[in-house]
């Protein structure tokens, strides 16, 4: 009967732990966003992601904005192509993914004002089991290709 009761408490005590245990984690660095000009439709923002786990970016917020959405661009026949990527972009565990001009980026769809030039834009970023990260993107001119001197 005791080894019975032991085994019980030993099955609860692990099950409790499996659900505290950390939920898989995601860290966000080098974030900014370009200055728009006043009335712009959107604005792109870049980050870089990396996951402990294999995770997605799901979605994107911003009080700047009325919404944000992930999307990637590409060339085809020498045309340049944005599309929405609806079902967010893949994180492989322990790699960085770089969201960047020219590629996957964020678009936040009809900001609220101009975003000016070392300003501050909120944003939250949402993947499918990572815990939500917010973090504050600052608004800053790419330097030009070839102006390093």
């Amino acid at each position: 009967m005791k080894t019975l009761t032991l085994i019980a408490v030993s099955t609860v005590a692990l099950a409790s732990a499996a659900q505290a245990a950390p939920a898989a984690k995601v860290t966000a660095t080098d974030a900014w966003c370009r200055p728009t000009v006043a009335g712009a439709l959107a604005a792109g923002c870049y980050v870089t992601l990396t996951a402990k786990g294999e995770d997605r970016l799901v979605s994107v917020e911003s009080p700047a904005a009325s919404r944000g959405e992930i999307h990637t661009m590409s060339m085809e026949g020498g045309v340049m192509r944005m599309r929405q990527l609806t079902e967010g972009l893949a994180l492989p565990a322990g790699k960085s993914v770089a969201l960047k001009p020219g590629a996957d980026h964020i678009m936040l769809i009809a900001p609220k004002a101009q975003l000016k030039e070392g300003a501050k834009v909120s944003l939250t970023l949402k993947f499918k089991t990572a815990a939500p990260v917010t973090l504050d993107a600052v608004v800053k001119t790419p330097p030009m290709p070839g102006m390093a001197h």
